[in-house]
Order: structure tokens, then sequence, then C-alpha cells
């Protein structure tokens, strides 16, 4: 049997996750009805998982991922399912990123029992459980947030001959491209990337130190 501490800041649904969860064989040892109380009753508990709401008072944001987060730190080990309306998006990557044992999952497939119970049972062994719009999300925030995403297969090729010190005729010679070529895909990648006009000299360096960060993290 799993024991399980809850936070939802409403009433009537806090009761009723507390019957869903002990209709699927949980423990709930403690509900509690925000971020603070949830840390405090999972020191004072350690359950095998938190089931986290996201927005929870005082401010209705996003107070539940950043207890997790504080949980994860604080009591490791204790695994973290989110039932959630929404998917925030930068606290559920920091949480993601911090290992196995998390689950997120939107409140309208709550209302499945298997779905409830594979989840629970999946991130108390230290799995990851995600629903597919989280992904999507997850996904659609990295890709806006890539830099180098815009760039053609063969700028980002010039860019990182680039990285490597190569100057143009270099870049040609490597690519089998003319001059003109080159220097088309590297006025590309430098509005890509909205480097203003400037010294050419400093946009290569301003592009090259963007290529390192995006591929070396």
């Amino acid at each position: 049997m799993k024991r399980v501490v809850l936070a939802e800041d409403s009433l009537l649904l806090r009761e009723g996750l507390v019957r869903l969860l002990e209709e699927i064989g949980a423990e709930v040892v403690a509900a509690v009805g925000d971020g603070s109380a949830l840390v405090e009753a999972v020191a004072a508990h350690r359950p095998d998982v938190a089931v986290v709401d996201v927005r929870m008072p005082p401010t209705f944001t996003d107070e539940g991922l950043r207890a997790a987060l504080r949980i994860r730190r604080e009591v490791p080990g204790t695994a973290i399912l989110v039932l959630s309306q929404y998917v925030e998006e930068a606290y559920a990557e920091d949480l993601l990123a911090d290992g196995g044992g998390v689950g997120y999952l939107l409140k309208d497939r709550v209302s499945r029992l298997d779905d409830l119970s594979d989840a629970l049972t999946r991130v108390a062994a230290g799995g990851t459980v995600l629903d597919s719009e989280v992904v999507s999300a997850l996904f659609t925030r990295r890709h806006r947030h890539d830099p180098l995403a815009a760039l053609t297969p063969r700028e980002r090729e010039v860019l990182g001959l680039m990285a490597e010190g190569h100057r143009n005729g270099a870049i040609g010679r490597l690519l089998s491209l003319t001059p003109g070529t080159v220097e088309k895909h590297i006025s590309a990648i430098f509005e890509k990337l909205t480097l203003p006009p400037s010294a050419d000299a400093h946009r290569r360096v301003l592009a090259v130190l963007t290529w390192l960060r995006t591929t070396t993290t």
C-alpha cells in the first residue's frame, strides 16, 4: 500500500481525491490545502508519494510546483505526482530535470482510476509519468527557447565551422560552397539569431557564443 500526502486547495476536490486514492489502495496519511502545509506534512509523515496541485494559496500560480521542488531537496526520495488543470512549463521542466519518481497528469485524466493507480505505482517505483499535453507543452517550450531552432541544417553546419574558428574561405572549401553562398548563409545566421548590424567580427563572436551555449547545455 502506497502512503500518500495530498495537497489540494479546494476542500471539495481534496475530499474527492482522498476517496479516489483510497479506492485504488493508497493510504492518505495527510491532506492539506497549501504548499507550506504540504512540505511540513511530507517532512512529518515521510510518504511514498506527494500528490500535488499546482495552483494553491496565497497567489494561486505555481505554489504547488515550488513546494514539490522544495520537497525533492529537503526530503530526497519522495516521489511527486502533480495533478493540475494547467501545464506550468518552467517549474515542470525543473521538476523533471531533478530525476525520476515524477508524474504530471491533467486533472481530467484522474477520473480514470486505472490511470491514476498506474501513475501512482510508477512514480513510487522511480518512474516518470507524463500526460501527452504536458509532453507537447514542454517540447514547444524547448523548441521556442532554442535560438538555433530557426537555422537550416546547412546554416548549422556553417555556424559549427565558425565556432571551430574557420574563416569564410575554409568554410567554403570544407562544405564545397562558393564564397557568395557562404556569405549568404552567414547573413541568414545573423538575421535568425537577431544579431543587429555591426562589425562582422563582433557578430561572428556573438553567433559563436550562442552556438556554444546551446550545444553545451
